[in-house]
C-alpha cells in the first residue's frame, strides 16, 4: 500500500473513531442520565438520583478525549473497555438485546479503528525514515 493511501485510510479511521463514539457516548450518557430519572421524582434531583447509570458513558467520553491526543493508548482502553461493556451488558444476565449488543460491539470496532490508524501513520513515519537513510 503506498503511503498516500495509507494516509488517508488512517485519517478516515481516526476521523470515523473519534466523531462516531463522540456522538454515541454523548447521545447514550444523556440518555443514561435522564431515562431513570422519574423513578427518582424527575427533575433535578431525579436527574442527580440517577446520575451513577450515565458513570460508565462519562467514563467513555473521557477515553475517547485521551484516544483523541493518544491513539494507541487510547484506542487499547477503548477498544478493552467495550469487550467489558459487551459482556457486562449482554452476557451477564438474563437480558439480550440486539440494540445493546451492536451498540457494545461498534464501541469495540471504533476503538480498533485508533489502533489502526495509529499503526498506519506509524508505519508511514518508519518508511520515510528508511526512504531517507
Amino acid at each position: 500500500m503506498q503511503d498516500k493511501s495509507k494516509e488517508k485510510l488512517a485519517k478516515y479511521l481516526r476521523n470515523s473513531a473519534r466523531y462516531i463514539l463522540l456522538v454515541l457516548g454523548i447521545l447514550v450518557f444523556i440518555f443514561a442520565l435522564l431515562s431513570g430519572s422519574e423513578d427518582y421524582g424527575g427533575g433535578i434531583s431525579g436527574i442527580i438520583k440517577n446520575s451513577p447509570n450515565a458513570l460508565p458513558w462519562l467514563l467513555l467520553l473521557i477515553i475517547i478525549f485521551i484516544a483523541w491526543k493518544w491513539e494507541l493508548v487510547g484506542g487499547i482502553i477503548i477498544t478493552l473497555i467495550g469487550i467489558v461493556m459487551l459482556y457486562f451488558f449482554n452476557f451477564r444476565g438474563p437480558n439480550f438485546f440486539l440494540v445493546t449488543f451492536i451498540l457494545t460491539l461498534v464501541i469495540v470496532i471504533l476503538g480498533s479503528f485508533f489502533i489502526i490508524s495509529w499503526y498506519l501513520t506509524k508505519s508511514i513515519v518508519n518508511s520515510k525514515h528508511s526512504k531517507l537513510e
